[in-house]
């Protein structure tokens, strides 16, 4: 039975006491999204998913469909929206190498613990095994970087499967879950009844917490002289931005961010001191090598917040806040291991918390933030620089933006500018692939985090090389009139490779230097209205039609061809062995 009416699809999608209905495999796969509250997602078509987009047709005004150009930009731009709305971002592909282009997002949402459910076709079940066209063992490839996989061969298993993948991706640490769904299932019939999944057999998403380990995180803080948070985005996965800040204000302690934590936290915070790690603040990363207490909330630990591991914080205690129990002790032990949903753990540790000031000790990262200012921030501003600066292109858009930007980046030395330079205010405004560091993420994941926060600017900031390896979705930004402002640095390199090869390979430019195309033409080619500045004298105009388009919007910006980013750890060293200059 198909449903012909809006109305009525809406209705079965959603009721909890739906009736048994007998429909295609196809439709059970788009009524299973509805019913998860899904309506948008991402994807691309192909012959053996082409029976859930012949279902899409009579849905098509409840449950949007954005055509990406590519399947990697589908699953980048389903991650923008997660990440900016907060929701599990949905991605459809076909068989083969539609599937296969999915693997790097996949990879890279799963380190960085991204709700993603992505929907693949797969040929029929009695193809399987015979190299028939377009197959591919899509599970087997996907198994190391999904949270979960499983291949459907069958229309009754759907609703079952469909709605324990969207349990597991959003649930505990979330992350990234592919179906693959063979064709004869999505053409065969079933009797439908949707229910979603509650619990999973030998899945314990939250660990429960343990109040004597809160009764000892509480010991150690409230005697701690030099305590130091650390926070990640455990922290805004778990929506504890309001408990997290509430510890830190009654602690009166110090606390610096991940990248992937950053926002949530205003950045003007009193007592937000900075960035950790390779490219962080002068502060945060030797102050660790000097506190007694390290509290991590919400984060991994991770070799670039770390450098050395064995000179890693020897002095101090360490508390761990954490859902994942693979990650304690994996890196750094903790003294103190708090496992639980950090909403519920802050929750209980507050009221224990005493009411405390660190004055001295917070001075301590007053001094290292202005030997900062001297040598690193005030040069990174100079106006008589020869070149513009990245730092100055994004302080100047933090100025002149009047409203609460969302700030997705690329990877490389543009993405460490803007995670110093620009200003947060509100939580899930820091898009950035982090864990993975991949190139190309930050254009499609821009358009996906418009469509996610569509009354927030948003703001792609891209070098020149990640900005060609998927500029193609300037197609998909045109075509779905997303108003994403578009800032294209511009230094004719892949700086931080060339930064690192001029640093420790005796300036042996290989491979890094790019003859890049004229970007102004083929961005007006996609139909999106573009300016290039190569003067500091057009600076502020060009930003100032960037921050008041109201279309999207591309500026080009010519940054000098050498500069680096500093401080900088270098690799295999140690936090307090920072450099705020080049030897």
């Amino acid at each position: 039975m198909k449903v012909n009416t809006l109305e009525e699809g809406q209705s079965k999608a959603s009721s909890s006491k739906e009736q048994t209905v007998n429909i295609s495999g196809a439709e059970a796969i788009v009524r299973s999204l509805q019913a998860e509250g899904v309506d948008l997602l991402f994807g691309y078509p192909g012959g053996a998913i082409m029976p859930v987009y012949d279902c899409l047709y009579d849905y098509q005004e409840t449950l949007k469909h954005v055509l990406c150009r590519h399947e990697q930009g589908s699953i980048h731009a389903a991650q923008g929206y997660a990440r900016a709305s907060g929701k599990v971002g949905v991605v459809i592909a076909t068989s083969g190498p539609g599937a296969t282009n999915l693997i790097t997002g996949l990879a890279d949402a799963q380190i960085d613990s991204t709700p993603l459910v992505c929907i693949t076709g797969q040929v029929p079940a009695h193809l399987l095994g015979s190299d028939a066209f377009q197959e591919c063992d899509v599970v087997g490839i996907s198994m190391p970087v999904t949270k979960w996989n499983y291949q459907v061969t069958s229309a009754e298993e759907i609703p079952e499967i469909l709605a324990k993948a969207f349990y597991i991706a959003r649930s505990g640490r979330p992350g990234p879950v592919l179906i693959d769904i063979t064709k004869n299932a999505q053409f065969d019939s079933l009797d439908y009844k949707y229910e979603k999944t509650k619990d999973v057999r030998s899945y314990f998403p939250k660990p429960k917490v343990d109040s004597e380990k809160i009764l000892e995180a509480a010991r150690l803080i409230n005697k701690a002289e030099k305590p130091f948070f650390l926070f990640g985005q455990g922290v805004i996965l778990g929506n504890a931005e309001e408990e997290f800040q509430a510890v830190i204000e009654r602690s009166g302690a110090p606390a610096a961010w991940t990248i992937m934590g950053l926002s949530a936290m205003a950045t003007d915070h009193p007592q937000n001191v900075g960035m950790l790690g390779m490219h962080g603040n002068y502060g945060p990363n030797i102050l660790t090598n000097e506190c007694d207490l390290l509290i991590a909330v919400g984060m991994r630990f991770d070799d670039r917040v770390t450098g050395r591991l064995a000179d890693y914080a020897k002095q101090a205690k360490v508390i761990h806040f954490e859902i994942d129990p693979a990650e304690i002790n994996k890196n750094v032990a903790a003294d103190v291991a708090v496992l639980g949903d950090c909403k519920e753990s802050l929750h209980q540790l507050l009221p224990l918390i005493q009411k405390r000031e660190h004055k001295e000790w917070l001075e301590r990262f007053a001094e290292c933030a202005r030997i900062e200012q001297e040598k690193v921030i005030e040069e990174d501003l100079r106006p008589t620089k020869e070149g513009m600066t990245m730092a100055e292109v994004i302080r100047r858009i933090n100025e002149v933006e009047p409203g609460n930007p969302i700030i997705v980046t690329d990877v490389g030395q543009h993405q460490m500018i803007a995670c110093r330079y620009a200003e947060f205010k509100e939580s899930k405004s820091n898009i950035t692939s982090g864990g993975l560091g991949t190139m190309g993420f930050c254009l499609p994941a821009a358009l996906g985090a418009k469509l996610g926060a569509q009354e927030r600017p948003v703001y792609a900031i891209i070098g020149d090389g990640g900005f060609q390896m998927t500029l193609q979705e300037l197609g998909t930004i045109f075509q779905t009139q997303s108003a994403v402002k578009i800032v294209v640095l511009n230094n004719g390199y892949l700086g931080m490779v060339r930064q690192w090869q001029q640093l420790f390979f005796d300036r042996r430019y290989s491979s890094t230097e790019l003859m890049n195309p004229d970007f102004i033409a083929i961005t007006k080619g996609f139909g999106i209205p573009a300016l290039k500045v190569t003067e500091r004298a057009n600076l502020d105009d060009g930003i100032r039609q960037l921050v008041e388009s109201k279309t999207a919007f591309f500026l080009e910006v010519a940054v000098e061809a050498e500069g680096n980013v500093f401080p900088m750890i270098p690799s295999g060293a140690s936090v307090s062995e920072i450099l705020l200059e080049k030897k």
